[in-house]
């Protein structure tokens, strides 16, 4: 499963390919590691109809008959936990430029990072977003009150990520096409895009390092 990721391209790129139109994501720096818990940017359509661009906090609350840990990935859409978030109006596009998945080595697993290509160019994942009350962060610091929380969904790995890690890769959507149809689409549509990208699509593009600069 996918838990780190980077999105190191300009907020200027990020509204141009995603149409944002509304940006409320401040002065958004580069992210070389963003881990769970960490706020990132994301993409969804807001109410009065405005493609909208804001910062969200990683890690979905659980189920409540499971762990407390925010959950990241999402796999099994049929739940009923998760349906209820998977209509268009919880639908979001989380914007990345590469993502990590731990290869399984002695004495220590390697951190290796997938890309579209060594140019790193922006794609997004397909993830959900939800309003929640309580407290996040850490015990040193914690965070209390409202959050928006986001997750992305997971499916079969292609070839290039199926390699290091056999489970699972992100639903990743790299067209316009897909990126209009997970964000407004009917549901049956949507979750047609929970699909591995075809093999010889990612590359390998760094190992060793949590952070791809």
């Amino acid at each position: 499963m996918c838990n780190l990721y980077s999105l190191t391209k300009g907020q200027q790129a990020i509204r141009e390919l995603f149409r944002v139109t509304r940006d409320l994501g401040g002065n958004l720096p580069s992210l070389p590691a963003i881990f769970p818990d960490q706020m990132a940017p994301v993409i969804s359509n807001a109410r009065d109809g405005e493609r909208q661009l804001e910062m969200m906090r990683w890690g979905f609350p659980g189920p409540p008959n499971l762990s407390k840990v925010p959950v990241t990935n999402v796999r099994n859409t049929q739940s009923p936990y998760w349906r209820g978030w998977l209509k268009a109006e919880f639908r979001c596009l989380v914007p990345f430029t590469s993502f990590c998945e731990y290869e399984d080595t002695k004495p220590r697993k390697t951190p290796t990072w997938f890309a579209l290509s060594d140019d790193r160019p922006l794609a997004a994942f397909a993830g959900i977003w939800r309003p929640w009350t309580g407290t996040r962060g850490t015990k040193a610091a914690p965070v209390e009150g409202e959050h928006r929380l986001f997750s992305f969904l997971t499916t079969e790995p292609n070839a290039e990520v199926g390699a290091i890690h056999p489970k699972a890769m992100p639903a990743v959507l790299t067209t316009q096409d897909a990126f209009e149809t997970w964000l407004t689409g009917p549901v049956e549509d949507a979750l047609r895009l929970q699909r591995p990208l075809h093999d010889g699509a990612l590359a390998v593009v760094a190992r060793g390092s949590r952070e791809d600069p």
